[in-house]
């Protein structure tokens, strides 16, 4: 989509518990990309950065906690959670990728984990190791006959 000032727009993002973060949210900028390319490479801009402030997502504060407890690597210090994209030489793509990526991240971090439950070996699997070590044992010295 473009927008009035030919400049290409974002999208809101929908996230899966159905939370819509509007694209005013987001903050789009674009520079110069590395690797292959030529001297296309060295004209435009198609390496593409989204940041959206973390504090100002229209979610609950547990969610918004957890999403700066698990990408903390990824959010500076200003509270604004960045993701960016050169792997296409095409700005639009690129967009969409990050886009996707932005999605990706937010879903996995609110996702709440299920606490682990402590299980221990059996007895008869300690058993079975133990008589395991015995034959094994048992080769090993009758070897050295």
């Amino acid at each position: 989509m473009r927008s009035r000032d030919g400049w290409w727009s974002v999208r809101d993002l929908v996230l899966a518990d159905g939370t819509v973060i509007p694209e005013s949210l987001l903050r789009t900028t674009t520079s110069r990309s590395g690797g292959p390319g030529g001297q296309h490479v060295n004209k435009v801009e198609t390496r593409v950065t989204i940041e959206v402030s973390v504090d100002a997502l229209p979610l609950p504060e547990e969610k918004r906690a957890r999403i700066r407890e698990r990408l903390a690597g990824r959010i500076n210090k200003d509270g604004d959670l960045r993701v960016t994209t050169q792997a296409t030489r095409s700005q639009i793509e690129n967009r969409d990728r990050a886009l996707l990526r932005l999605e990706e991240l937010l879903n996995g971090a609110m996702v709440e984990q299920k606490k682990r439950k402590k299980t221990r070996v059996t007895r008869a699997a300690k058993e079975k190791r133990l008589e395991e070590k015995k034959k094994r044992s048992e080769t090993k010295r009758l070897r050295k006959i």
